[in-house]
């Protein structure tokens, strides 16, 4: 397979390698997660909110993008509060199941999640055929991203569920008059990895916040 941005081949075999490991990993990452209990999951998650809201960044930052958590990740409920108590922006994924294109839509207020239909994949989010949303890329940018995952490690990569939405977005983001926004990962200590598989199309993390023991 050609690599547009240095010019090489990557074999079949080699990229089959990689897509065999990256499986492996998200198997033994989710068997992590789901041996935590409920309240062992709620602890870290209020550890990282009490981090984030100290962080210069999310102090600075006035549009931020976070997603509604499943019960494989950490708790953003609180963090959403927080945005709107102090008055940030805040935008949430739309994802399009047929394809890796996402969108980061404007929530409106702590009611409006309720308001939000139930995908497939139990995840709220805005329909389709909601068109009074500012997506993020068609105004100001972002300028933080709060990124879910199944992994990281402490070099800034990531292993999402294998669809590709936030790398993809990534991309947009890069070309936005605004540029990329700093991305900062919110991961249990259990998702922490010594290292994990990329490719040439996985973007980097610049922080990943957790509970360091």
């Amino acid at each position: 397979m050609f690599n547009p941005a240095n010019n090489t081949f990557k074999s079949s075999g080699a990229m089959a390698a990689l897509l065999a490991a990256k499986q492996a990993l998200r198997k033994d990452l989710k068997r992590r997660v789901a041996a935590l209990s409920a309240e062992e999951k709620q602890r870290q998650s209020a550890v990282l909110s009490r981090q984030l809201f100290r962080h210069p960044k999310y102090l600075s930052c006035k549009r931020i993008a976070v997603f509604l958590s499943m019960d494989d990740e950490v708790r953003t409920e609180d963090i959403i509060k927080d945005l709107f108590k102090w008055g940030k922006s805040c935008f949430i994924p739309r994802y399009e199941r047929s394809s890796s294109h996402m969108d980061m839509l404007e929530l409106k207020s702590l009611q409006d999640v309720e308001t939000l239909p139930l995908t497939s994949w139990n995840i709220r989010q805005p329909a389709e055929d909601d068109k009074r949303r500012e997506e993020a890329l068609a105004g100001g940018g972002l300028d933080l991203i709060l990124m879910p995952g199944l992994g990281f490690d402490r070099f800034g990569r990531r292993l999402g569920r294998g669809r590709g939405f936030y790398d993809t977005y990534l991309e947009r983001c890069i070309r936005h008059p605004s540029g990329k926004p700093y991305t900062i990962a919110l991961a249990f200590k259990e998702q922490l990895c010594h290292e994990i598989p990329v490719d040439d199309n996985d973007v980097l993390i610049d922080e990943i916040l957790y509970e360091d023991e």
